[in-house]
């Protein structure tokens, strides 16, 4: 709750206020990411489906194609945790191994939500429109830096 305040004071401070209007953290003003998508990532085609909320958590799988084979998988989802939302995920070969250590996952805290933007530390989801979204997820290369790949989803 302490990062929404904190985006909400230097949006209000940054004259933006006007252009964003920020939500509160509840899975319901999200639910827009739900439904099955498809896109291009990795030489490869990308499929990734989010339930609904439910159960205060939204689920999804995900996969890579390659050559008409599985590269990797990911199992993810969105919970509310501490009246704030959390993304966590874990990744697996293509055998259902797992990337992570067993209790370990990749975790992306929210930082805010407006009416069609979901923005996680790490990861971020744009509503394009009712029948696309672009993810942004920023990866870390070998040699120290960052970069943002972008995965445009059409349902």
């Amino acid at each position: 709750m302490k990062i929404f305040v904190y985006v909400l004071l230097f949006i209000s401070s940054s004259g933006l206020a006007q252009d964003i209007e920020l939500l509160e953290p509840k899975l319901e003003n999200i639910s827009w990411i739900s439904g099955n998508w498809k896109g291009e990532a990795f030489g490869g085609i990308t499929e990734e489906n989010w339930s609904m909320p439910s159960g205060g958590s939204m689920m999804a799988t995900f996969k890579l194609i390659n050559n008409n084979k599985v590269s990797f998988y990911e199992i993810e989802i969105i919970r509310e945790l501490e009246n704030t939302l959390i993304l966590q995920l874990k990744h697996f070969h293509n055998d259902l191994k797992g990337w992570e250590i067993k209790d370990e996952t990749v975790d992306f805290p929210l930082k805010y939500i407006t009416k069609s933007k979901v923005v996680f530390e790490g990861m971020s989801f744009e509503k394009v429109n009712d029948k696309e979204m672009n993810v942004y997820v920023d990866m870390h290369e070998k040699d120290g830096t960052r970069k943002t790949i972008k995965f445009n989803y059409t349902k």
